[in-house]
């Protein structure tokens, strides 16, 4: 009978499995969205949700465990950007949705997300769906037009000849 048993041990010793941990913690807070097994999404649900707990509390000794547990990219994008996502929220920042099972060892895979998304804001000025284009700047202008001329050049002087040097000539060396 097991007893006192807490964790998953995924057939890895203890170094392997906190480097197993950091990188799909670190992917997550990055990408914002993995897709993994579903035993390894269950396995750093509670530590990915106490670091943005900590994160939200802000102080010192919470940004050493955060550091420790994260690459420095993640750890500053946890503080920066996901973290406040979350201050009205008291808990349940991730969420897993099945996709059903890996074709190769028929293990269950799942996506792993942020309940919050990020929603970028962007001011778009449309009056009309139809006749609304985007706008170009001054460099894509120029280069449109250089396009342009080019293409009248080559017309003028008819066919226009391919490089020679794209594909060497193979010889067969006779003996």
């Amino acid at each position: 009978m097991k007893k006192n048993v807490f964790g998953r041990k995924f057939k890895r010793d203890k170094n392997e499995r906190k480097a197993l941990f950091k990188s799909l913690m670190s992917a997550l807070v990055m990408s914002e969205r993995i897709q993994t097994s579903e035993a390894k999404a269950k396995a750093i649900r509670p530590e990915i949700e106490k670091l943005v707990t900590k994160a939200k509390k802000g102080g010192n000794a919470a940004k050493l465990v955060i550091e420790k547990s994260l690459t420095r990219e993640a750890f500053e994008k946890i503080i920066k950007e996901i973290a406040p996502r979350f201050d009205k929220r008291q808990g349940g920042y991730t969420r897993l949705i099945k996709l059903g099972e890996r074709f190769g060892d028929n293990s269950p895979v799942v996506v792993m997300e942020w309940t919050e998304v990020a929603t970028a804001i962007v001011p778009v000025e449309v009056k009309d769906k139809k006749t609304a284009k985007p706008k170009k700047t001054e460099k894509q202008e120029k280069a449109v037009k250089q396009s342009d001329k080019t293409v009248k050049d080559a017309g003028k002087l008819g066919k226009v000849k391919k490089s020679s040097s794209a594909k060497p000539s193979k010889t067969r060396k006779s003996k």
